[in-house]
């Protein structure tokens, strides 16, 4: 029997999302695990299957549209279902508005979260191009039609590699590079002697933000004006980390890196001292038996935090692996929601950027952030006798509600142990 197909709540606590593509065009058959459609929250673009064989009778939101969760977006029939008379179903299913009394103007057109069916369109094209929203994106600002790229994807759908592909063949900068040209002042031809013209300040201009980016800064004010935070920092001595570094490299088939090194550090610092390895929840403190730690991941929407599931129980090269695949799938758009949530700790990292220290902003529900500097030559002391060494500067920033500050200061003295003697984070 034909039924609606609702807006899944595709992450926890998320009310609406925007349906960002269709991946079928309407009277298409779709398996159970086929992809349906693209949705596309403030963390990543997911995409959601049907769960179940069935044929796509009819699209009810356009692409595009803010849809609450719960809210009609198609109508599915089952396979070999045949519908006679669709209008008569969408009335009896609720997915059509009841036509206005006899007298009375027709109601204006609700806003697009709100339209449940909508009238095919005499201009649409005979055919629908498949893309990831963050592929479109890029192409647009590429000024490629999208069109024209070869897709690569599942379901013949183009993703980022084939713009990026697009883009190399075409000779053209990445679409990240391309600005506009600023506008060429027309001359000023003066009678007489030259006089100092007044200038009028540069008001510079708005950009909208994304709804990831709006996210992003909803979520951290609301971190920074309600969760009281404290911070310690750290000084490491690294040489020992990173000659541990080059010798698993040169003998391993995965490709170890400092951060990979950071993250197994501070899952070992969990387990030694396991009062950091809790959040604040519900206005109590959820403790937690694994170590589950996110890696902050720079996208071209913005930032992401993918978490890494058990770090205490992975070897260095399975937790380099999967944290090689996230990251590439966070900048693909490819994460699935589960895989963004959790975690008591976040590690970021800007010091192969160059960026000695800093400080970072807790993401809630955690309990704290390390922010992760560069590793530089420094002068040390050794048993009186100045030298030069590797330096890094950590920073924690910490939740106090769950955490106390005596606690943090343990745990933060067993990072640095761990870091400064490499070995044991592999013990």
């Amino acid at each position: 029997m034909a039924r609606l197909f609702r807006m899944p709540e595709v992450a926890a606590g998320t009310f609406e999302a925007v349906l960002a593509t269709w991946s079928v065009a309407e009277n298409s058959p779709i398996t159970a695990t086929q992809p349906i459609a693209t949705v596309e929250t403030d963390k990543a673009a997911v995409d959601i299957d049907a769960g179940a064989d069935a044929t796509v009778l009819k699209v009810l939101v356009d692409e595009g549209a803010t849809v609450p969760v719960g809210a009609p977006i198609a109508v599915l029939a089952e396979p070999g279902e045949v519908v006679h008379d669709l209008d008569a179903l969408l009335r009896r299913l609720g997915a059509s508005p009841a036509p206005a009394p006899p007298g009375r103007p027709e109601p204006a057109a609700p806003p697009a979260a709100a339209v449940l069916s909508s009238p095919a369109r005499p201009d649409a094209p005979a055919t629908r191009i498949f893309a990831s929203p963050l592929a479109r994106k890029i192409a647009a600002k590429a000024g490629l039609d999208i069109g024209e790229i070869t897709a690569s994807g599942p379901g013949g759908r183009i993703i980022r590699r084939d713009v990026d592909a697009a883009i190399a063949r075409r000779g053209a900068p990445p679409a990240r590079d391309i600005a506009a040209a600023p506008a060429t002042p027309a001359p000023t031809v003066a009678a007489g002697p030259a006089a100092p013209l007044p200038t009028a300040p540069d008001e510079g201009r708005t950009l909208p933000p994304s709804r990831m980016r709006r996210a992003i800064a909803a979520r951290l004010t609301h971190s920074k004006q309600s969760v009281p935070h404290f911070y310690l920092r750290g000084v490491c001595r690294v040489g020992k980390l990173l000659a541990l570094r080059q010798e698993l490299n040169a003998s391993g088939p995965v490709r170890i890196s400092v951060n990979d090194l950071v993250i197994k550090a501070t899952a070992r610092a969990h387990i030694a001292v396991p009062e950091l390895n809790v959040c604040w929840e519900d206005g109590g403190i959820r403790s937690f038996d694994t170590v589950d730690i996110a890696t902050a991941v720079a996208t071209s929407t913005g930032l992401l935090t993918p978490v890494l599931r058990s770090v205490d129980s992975l070897s260095i090269s399975a937790l380099s692996r999967q944290a090689q695949d996230l990251a590439k799938r966070a900048k693909e758009g490819m994460l699935r929601p589960a895989e963004l949530e959790g975690g008591t700790l976040t590690v970021t990292n800007l010091g192969m950027f160059g960026t000695e220290e800093f400080t970072a902003i807790i993401n809630p529900p955690q309990a704290a952030i390390l922010a992760v500097g560069a590793a530089r030559d420094e002068a040390i002391v050794d048993d009186g006798r100045l030298g030069v060494g590797k330096v890094m500067r950590v920073t924690l920033s910490v939740d106090h509600r769950p955490v106390d500050g005596v606690n943090a200061a343990h745990w933060m003295r067993a990072l640095v142990s761990l870091i400064e003697d490499p070995l044991q984070i592999l013990a």
